[in-house]
């Protein structure tokens, strides 16, 4: 059995799978560094954490409890959220592996941090038991130049400002997913409070809205999407860089233009706030969509994936309203399970050895 983790900020999901990729049980641990709670399958309890590496072995302990120890795992399986320009493919971690996620902490300070705590608590708990680790940025490693250099002087571009795109393990699912049905010219959402869009042909990621971080692209739950540079400067200048940051990324998107992020709320209201804001998600995404689609010269289906993609019909409907000009193409709804794509990549080295 592979052990998936996610560790977040405050947080360490896990679900354990088979080797045919059939989940067995799924669990986290909350609020890690203060009272919080662990969750096994149906149960939760109340508990109290000061690290991952502690979080880690209280989730250890409760796996051990269900019924599943280290010893009935043949390998863990981490997300890392950033892999940068060197970690463009699912690896096996080795010390090289952790000293390049080390490297590119500062592309993604608030998160890879917490994916390596993960991995060297789990390291120290079972040193013999194979770690492996997919990036969610890898995905789209194969976009050309074209389409990752910002017109911006080599010296800045050389130091990481480019483009990266995000949510790659969703979109590596999906391809997964579809197998040999997989359109040639496939236009991918993926929509939740987090937004983004992937232009894939031929299976491989050409093109992406989000950039050099989460924040460009679609009207997201919180984020902006995309915003003048300009106007990104004048905001900071008046705000300050870390009161900026926080309202461009917490702060605004669909928070802003309707006072909520949650998208089934807003579509339950009859404000004129709420549509407009309703409205700028399926405009702004369609927008983008059509960038995706010229990237591609054309488009065979599109795909919908996420908690909003997945479940909000309307959306759907009013983003493929926009997309009428570019003729009646099949339209798919896809579950998200990054967890998934994650197990798939580790047994798929596992299996290459």
């Amino acid at each position: 059995m592979i052990l998936v983790l996610n560790a977040g900020s405050s947080s360490l999901k896990v679900e354990v799978f088979t080797s045919d990729l059939t989940s067995v049980l799924s669990g986290a641990v909350t609020s890690i560094g203060t009272d919080g709670a662990i969750t096994i399958g149906d149960e939760t309890l109340a508990t109290k954490t000061t690290d991952h590496a502690d979080a880690l072995a209280q989730m250890l302990e409760a796996l051990a409890y269900a019924g599943i120890t280290l010893d009935n795992l043949t390998g863990a399986a981490h997300r890392v959220v950033h892999g940068g320009t060197i970690l463009t493919q699912p690896a096996r971690v080795t010390p090289q592996v952790i000293a390049a996620i080390k490297s590119v902490i500062p592309l993604a300070p608030l998160h890879n941090p917490n994916n390596l705590a993960a991995m060297l608590a789990l390291q120290a708990a079972a040193p013999d038991l194979p770690q492996y680790a997919s990036f969610g940025t890898a995905f789209h490693a194969t976009n050309p130049a074209v389409a990752t250099r910002y017109a911006i002087p080599q010296t800045h571009h050389d130091a990481g400002i480019r483009r990266y795109g995000f949510h790659g393990l969703s979109y590596a699912g999906m391809v997964a997913g579809f197998g040999a049905a997989l359109p040639t010219r496939l236009l991918a959402l993926h929509l939740g409070n987090g937004a983004s869009l992937c232009a894939i042909k031929d299976g491989r990621s050409i093109a992406t809205s989000m950039g050099y971080s989460p924040l460009s692209g679609l009207t997201m739950g919180t984020r902006s999407g995309d915003i003048d540079g300009a106007a990104v400067l004048r905001v900071s200048t008046a705000l300050g860089e870390d009161e900026a940051d926080r309202m461009l990324n917490k702060n605004s998107g669909l928070k802003a233009l309707g006072g909520d992020n949650d998208m089934r709320n807003l579509l339950n209201r009859d404000d004129p706030e709420a549509a407009f804001a309703v409205d700028h998600f399926c405009y702004w995404a369609a927008r983008h969509a059509g960038s995706g689609i010229v990237a591609m010269a054309g488009v065979d289906a599109v795909a919908f994936t996420g908690g909003i993609g997945e479940n909000a019909a309307p959306i759907r409907d009013k983003i493929m309203a926009h997309l009428a000009c570019f003729g009646d193409v099949p339209v798919h709804v896809i579950a998200a399970d990054e967890e998934k794509q994650i197990a798939r990549d580790a047994l798929t080295l596992m299996e290459a050895v």
